[in-house]
């Protein structure tokens, strides 16, 4: 019989915020792919979209009957099959429009760098919540995260996905801003990095993701070639102005001038329709979302639940920020997507996990009360 305390501490908040952030999103994919569904109403991507999102609340679910606690234990094994899958992706994996992301197994594709971004949190919780580990280590106790860190970047890197490893160092980064770090390490840690810029420039980055950056310095530079994605997200959202052009109504979406709309640009789509009203309302659920997970963090009575909960946060916080950063022309494009709006399975699955996770933090904090 399961304890009443799990059901108590269930944070149905934070479960009401994700639903409503869900329907904009079906509702975005359904206007960028209405077209699709008329033509096809039984087989198109809106339908696997539900799929995905059935799959997805499968995965919250079954999530919570597992104690986080061992987690611990599992989470060298756990992130070393997933660094496997990584370095397999470069060797054997699915390359779509020059990029070599994913996995397919028995007709199923999955993205193991979206899988990476749980991981990592789970890694760098289990190791930071370990009984040597306290507050402000030194320095030398943050060369085993970092190192967690950077090879797994190098390999999504490598792909190339430039977002997924974007986002992969800012959970990593928020994580250990949380432990705590003094003032003179991050000083270091920067005069370390400046120098890195021109090499990583060079040798690193693609020709197409310089360009992305120029673009953004420069946004006049290619209008047609590599500035038109951003241009168009611009004239879209806009477009959009106080209250929208309506839903279903969006010129720039409709006449098919705004690319990988379903995916990447996703908020243009909304922002079209809905307007400056509805933007401000999706922005404002992520960060009602953000906040209610930040909530269980504090509630949570042991370290290791604490920095699970702090980097699945990071994990939703970043990934939306930089996905409308990206398309508002104020980042450049990574190629990331709007958590729980966008399509996309991998990365939904992934999302939904985190979600469970933080309530299976939520569910248990009970444990470590004393009476």
């Amino acid at each position: 019989m399961m304890d009443r305390r799990l059901i108590e501490n269930f944070d149905w908040s934070i479960i009401w915020a994700l639903l409503a952030i869900i329907c904009i999103g079906l509702l975005s994919i359904y206007s960028a792919l209405y077209h699709q569904i008329q033509a096809r109403p039984t087989n198109n991507l809106f339908v696997k979209q539900v799929i995905w999102f059935t799959i997805g609340f499968a995965v919250l679910a079954g999530s919570l009957f597992i104690n986080y606690q061992r987690l611990r234990s599992l989470s060298p094994w756990l992130y070393g099959l997933i660094f496997l899958l990584l370095v397999v992706v470069l060797a054997v994996g699915k390359e779509v429009h020059g990029s070599k992301r994913w996995l397919e197994i028995a007709g199923f594709q999955f993205q193991p760098s979206e899988f990476m971004k749980v991981i990592i949190v789970i890694q760098l919780a289990s190791y930071f919540s370990s009984q040597e580990m306290s507050s402000f280590p030194a320095i030398k106790k943050l060369i085993s995260p970092v190192g967690f860190v950077v090879f797994p970047v190098l390999l999504v890197l490598a792909e190339p996905d430039l977002g997924t490893a974007i986002s992969l160092m800012a959970i990593a980064v928020t994580m250990i801003l949380f432990v705590g770090v003094r003032w003179r390490y991050l000083a270091v840690f920067i005069l370390t990095v400046i120098p890195l810029i021109v090499p990583v420039w060079e040798h690193v980055l693609k020709p197409y993701q310089k360009r992305r950056i120029l673009i953004l310095l420069s946004p006049d530079l290619d209008p047609l070639g590599a500035g038109y994605h951003i241009r168009q997200s611009k004239i879209a959202i806009g477009s959009g102005m106080l209250w929208g052009k309506g839903f279903l109504n969006g010129t720039q979406n409709k006449l098919h001038f705004l690319p990988e709309k379903h995916t990447d640009f996703i908020f243009s789509v909304w922002a079209e329709e809905w307007g400056f009203v509805g933007s401000a309302v999706l922005i404002l659920l992520f960060c009602l979302l953000i906040f209610l997970t930040l909530r269980v963090a504090t509630r949570s009575r042991d370290r290791f639940g604490s920095l699970i909960v702090v980097g699945m946060s990071a994990l939703i916080l970043w990934q939306a920020f930089i996905n409308i950063g990206m398309v508002i022309g104020v980042l450049p494009v990574v190629g990331i997507t709007l958590p729980f709006v966008s399509y996309g399975g991998s990365s939904l699955i992934t999302l939904c996990l985190a979600i469970g996770l933080i309530e299976n933090v939520s569910m248990r904090r009970y444990v470590f009360q004393t009476h």
